[in-house]
């Protein structure tokens, strides 16, 4: 893992589903944050062992299994590819990773540089919040939690892998030890998943060819948004329990 808690051992190394939902631990919030790793794991480009899953349809059927178990109400996506692995990398890095340049004035040698059509950071999505305002508010719920950015991988606090990695803990921790983590879960989608992953996933729409990332993109913002209004309505419900002297 990239975002993992101190002490907390590397994930499995399992191609499709890194975590295991244990019947001991509160089944639906474990299980999102097994959705979650997975998710995390699909948005980098595919190695041998991935390909292999993603290819042979080991990805859709995880996905689908552990999507009945979340208690929420999301149609599962179909993650089965059939292109070449070459293809699809080549896709994946059209995507994510490759910009152009662009000579715009020849006299001085001036060059307009662009990134690539579909960002994997969260700030490039957010043009009325600063680059350091987003960065380090992550930073400080990562260190709140426990949790520390993998210094050998160099991205910034805000690439989604690293933001959905940290989802995946708080859904553990929440299932495992602290129900209370609920609420920071819902904080967090506000304050920044939520809306990276609509600007994704409209960013996605946008362009053409998408193949896999496409129907992945549409399927993080259909699963973020029903785990948005599921925490927001558990929320509601607390309150109003709260309010009318009612413990459960």
């Amino acid at each position: 893992m990239t975002v993992a808690a101190h002490g907390e051992g590397e994930e499995s190394g399992s191609a499709v589903a890194s975590d295991d939902v244990s019947d001991e631990i509160e089944v639906d919030a474990g299980a999102r944050g097994a959705v979650y790793a997975l998710l995390a794991r699909l948005f980098t480009e595919a190695d041998e062992e991935l390909y292999a899953a993603l290819s042979g349809g080991g990805v859709t059927d995880e996905c689908a299994r552990l999507l009945e178990r979340t208690g929420l109400d999301v149609d599962p996506p179909d993650l089965t590819v059939e292109e070449e692995r070459e293809t699809l990398s080549a896709r994946y890095n059209d995507l994510f990773v490759v910009g152009y340049s662009e000579v715009v004035d020849r006299t001085d040698g001036t060059v307009h540089n662009e990134g690539p059509p579909v960002s994997l950071y969260e700030s490039d999505y957010r043009p009325n919040v600063s680059w350091n305002d987003v960065n380090l508010d992550l930073a400080r719920a990562y260190e709140y939690f426990g949790c520390q950015v993998d210094e050998d991988v160099r991205r910034n606090h805000d690439h989604l892998r690293l933001e959905l990695e940290f989802m995946g803990y708080l859904c553990r921790r929440e299932a495992a030890v602290d129900p209370d983590v609920a609420a920071a879960r819902l904080d967090f989608h506000d304050r920044h998943l939520r809306p990276f992953a609509e600007g994704i996933a409209d960013a996605l729409a946008s362009e053409t060819g998408t193949g896999l990332y496409g129907r992945l993109g549409d399927f993080l913002d259909r699963f973020t948004a029903a785990d948005v209004d599921d925490l927001a309505a558990r929320r509601e419900a607390a309150e109003t329990d709260a309010s009318r002297g009612v413990r459960r």
